[in-house]
């Protein structure tokens, strides 16, 4: 784990009070041919259920935004809770392409980071619309900007939001990211303007994610001192070995003042895999891509009754107070992704 000293900036923790979540409409249909219209009917339902909690802001060309009401109304959304904006986007992972905000430590104002972005090391151009979405939402909200050549997807990074950030080898050091960046500079940049005084690395995320192992598929934090961490009980399956040496890892992390973290687990679903014929012999499926929003947690589950319910009771477990929603994530998860992944939290202004 490295340290450095704190930034006047950071990035605060997802369980802290959100202003919105942002979303990115499924309106491309070449991103997803094969599940475009299911998609747009998936995410009118999760838009309803997280407008039931705060405000959903959603990025998407003017002419697609009458339908996006519709599917919302469709779903009983509270459409007062909805706000639509004029940014078309090349594919829906907004977590990834959209604007990581931070808080000013001392008066709690908002500023964007915007980072670079590849679409996951080039492997799904074209990416120049997701890749304006920071300065578009800076823009439309009047914040300050700050801009890094550094590629960063929001999906690789988890914060505690006093000072520890977790991530993965197999993505922030991968050369289809930054391949002229040294891991001492990958990690000063994000020291700097994400304002957490040390980094946490664990090795390789689960089989099937296009993005080589995004921490939001493998561990969350739940506290300040707490993560959940995602273990494979058959020996047999490719996950067992690379989950469970991040679990040993995990061993040694701290929080800031050297306190040790909990560590807890939560099981993988059964392996879910698609048609013959797709560019994936295995879906990236995992309860850790849950989000965390003001009262409440939405978690992907996956027709698996046992194991669905096995895991929205840990999760309930892990933030009492909160309502803890199952969506059905199955169509997600087919395109690469799931909760997590589509969204990207904005917090509150406030100090």
């Amino acid at each position: 784990m490295s340290k450095a000293s704190p930034s006047p900036h950071y990035m605060p923790a997802e369980w802290s009070p959100q202003e919105a979540v942002w979303l990115s409409w499924p309106c491309n249909p070449d991103s997803a041919p094969r599940t475009h219209e299911v998609l747009q009917d998936k995410f009118g339902e999760i838009a309803a259920d997280i407008s039931r909690f705060e405000k959903v802001r959603i990025n998407a060309p003017a002419i697609a935004h009458h339908s996006i009401r519709l599917h919302i109304a469709d779903h009983e959304g509270d459409l007062s809770m909805v706000e639509l904006f004029d940014h078309p986007t090349n594919d829906v992972w907004c977590r990834d392409h959209g604007p990581i905000f931070v808080k000013d430590r001392a008066t709690g104002a908002l500023t964007v980071t915007d980072w670079g972005f590849n679409a996951w090391g080039g492997k799904f151009p074209p990416f120049d619309l997701d890749n304006q979405v920071p300065a578009r939402v800076a823009e439309a909200f009047k914040l300050p900007r700050v801009a890094s050549d550094m590629i960063l997807e929001g999906g690789s990074i988890e914060v505690n939001g006093a000072g520890v950030l977790i991530t993965t080898e197999a993505v922030l050091l991968n050369k289809n990211r930054n391949p002229d960046w040294s891991k001492k500079q990958i990690e000063d940049e994000i020291k700097k303007n994400l304002g957490v005084s040390s980094i946490f690395w664990l090795g390789s995320g689960i089989e099937g994610d296009d993005t080589d192992g995004h921490i939001d598929d493998i561990t969350r934090f739940i506290r300040e001192d707490a993560v959940l961490t995602v273990v494979e009980k058959r020996d047999s399956d490719p996950n067992y070995k690379i989950l469970e040496e991040n679990r040993e890892r995990l061993q040694d992390l701290r929080t800031e003042d050297g306190s040790r973290v909990e560590v807890l687990t939560i099981e993988m679903p059964e392996p879910l895999r698609p048609k013959k014929g797709w560019r994936l012999d295995r879906l990236p499926a995992s309860y850790a891509n849950f989000l965390i929003i003001n009262g409440a947690v939405l978690v992907p589950i996956f027709g698996q009754k046992r194991n669905d319910n096995k895991a929205l009771g840990i999760i309930r477990d892990c933030f009492p107070g909160r309502e803890v929603i199952g969506i059905l994530a199955s169509d997600l998860v087919f395109e690469g992704g799931a909760i997590h992944c589509i969204s990207q939290q904005q917090p509150t202004a406030k100090a």
